[in-house]
């Protein structure tokens, strides 16, 4: 019965990712409060960052005016890796909801959640209270820096940025 529950819950999460039960909101804001969240990694601890996450980007340029061809090609990344378990309002499926996430988490967080998932609900708090809320675990859908960059650019659309 366990294991067809484990199953059942790995096969459901398709491609979700972090935030709250019924509204889809994150658990912490970012910008707030950061000196309350727990410094994980081990002897990476000094190091870990918990605005940017676990992972490769320290820095990410962001226009403030959309990139359409970016968006565009975030919308069929969404469409057939993501849609299966997030909305696109703050409504929770599988996994939260994504509207605002882009103004509740800084760039190099949700590219380094996009391509270091596994890492990133080891280590980071916020990752790691969602994943509490959402009860599945989202796979690791191994996208490429640029269909990363492509998700984003998707998200700030969905959140407003023109």
């Amino acid at each position: 019965m366990i294991g067809l529950l484990s199953v059942m819950m790995y096969a459901c999460n398709n491609g979700n990712q972090n935030k709250s039960a019924t509204s889809g909101s994150v658990v912490q804001d970012p910008d707030e409060g950061d000196e309350k969240l727990p410094n994980p990694g081990g002897n990476d601890a000094a190091k870990y960052d918990p605005n940017r996450g676990a992972g490769k980007f320290t820095h990410v340029d962001i226009a403030k005016k959309l990139d359409e061809n970016l968006a565009n090609g975030g919308e069929k990344i969404y469409n057939v890796k993501c849609s299966g378990c997030h909305k696109l309002t703050d409504e929770k499926l599988v996994g939260p909801g994504w509207l605002g996430v882009t103004k509740r988490y800084k760039p190099e967080w949700i590219m380094n959640f996009i391509t270091n998932t596994d890492e990133m609900l080891e280590k980071d708090p916020r990752a790691q209270a969602n994943l509490q809320i959402c009860l599945v675990r989202m796979p690791n859908q191994n996208l490429s820096d640029k269909n990363a960059r492509d998700l984003l650019e998707f998200m700030r659309k969905n959140d407003g940025v023109k």
